[in-house]
């Protein structure tokens, strides 16, 4: 492990309202502070403050489109967005109170969180924050989708998307790759917004799912483009995807020095990858700092 900087929190509360996508129920959620070495816990408030799960790659279950976390009868949902605003801030430690299972959604994007999180403030610990370096290439794959971690000589954290909608022409084919610095994540990742077919929202509203959901909310793709909606980057669908790599790889608890790429993976490879990196890497060191 390679010791590059101090563990930090926030200096105060921060509050995020909105509304579950999925549910459409109104939430509130609260970052609140944490001891150096706590990591991020999410508490779900509406039962009581001993309702509290880590940010834990172990307690994540399969569900379409979105990360999730249970322990016990303890669910919080839809994590990906608050995990990638913490990390990608470099916020090692912090409670996030929420009164609804669901996270808000905003508009499909980290900068909500991200915003209410630098109003707070972000502070040192004064402990050392340990860094985890990939030393050997490790993929992961699904038939043509595929994600992988390899060495960096550079010794930084990157993450590259690579995007490849055939079936639909007005995305096609796009490339995102950034070098994850907090400058570089709130100009470059952060605002970048969750995005999908007319096709499949309005199978998901037959569903019962989304229905508070507006064009505006997120982007949203007919043949020509955003519906009501205008792209913030011309490759926004391929940086919202980085993003997302970025929340599910902060299930790791750590920071990671290496090069990470993707190709058409989702949220199940990734999860995968960071199981794999976790059992290969982080508690190999954990051990050796003991």
């Amino acid at each position: 492990m390679i010791s590059s900087r101090m563990q930090q929190t926030i200096a105060a509360r921060a509050v995020v309202a909105g509304f579950g996508y999925w549910s459409g129920r109104d939430v509130r959620i609260e970052f609140r502070p944490a001891a150096a070495g706590a990591g991020v816990t999410f508490v779900r408030s509406d039962l009581g403050a001993s309702a509290r799960i880590p940010a834990r790659v172990d307690l994540r279950v399969e569900v379409p489109r979105r990360t999730n976390l249970r322990q016990g009868k303890i669910e919080v949902e839809m994590v990906e967005h608050v995990l990638a605003a913490l990390s990608g801030l470099g916020i090692d430690n912090c409670e996030v109170w929420t009164n609804h299972p669901e996270m808000p959604g905003c508009d499909g994007s980290s900068a909500a969180f991200v915003d209410a999180l630098v109003r707070a403030g972000v502070v040192s610990q004064g402990i050392a924050a340990k860094r985890v370096a990939i030393t050997e290439t490790i993929r992961v794959t699904e038939g043509e989708s595929w994600i992988e971690a390899r060495p960096s000589a550079k010794n930084q954290f990157s993450i590259e998307y690579q995007l490849h909608y055939p079936a639909a022409p007005v995305i096609g084919r796009q490339v995102a790759r950034v070098v994850v610095t907090p400058e570089r994540f709130r100009s470059e990742l952060a605002p970048c917004r969750t995005f999908l077919l007319q096709t499949e929202a309005d199978q998901l509203r037959r569903q019962g799912l989304g229905v508070r959901v507006t064009n505006r909310d997120l982007l949203v793709f007919d043949e020509r483009g955003p519906i009501d909606n205008r792209l913030r980057f011309p490759n926004e669908c391929a940086r919202h995807k980085a993003l997302d790599v970025l929340g599910d790889l902060a299930l790791a608890g750590c920071r990671f020095i290496g090069e990470f790429t993707a190709y058409r993976s989702g949220h199940r490879l990734h999860a995968e990858l960071t199981r794999q990196l976790v059992d290969r890497f982080v508690t190999t060191a954990w051990r050796a700092s003991a």
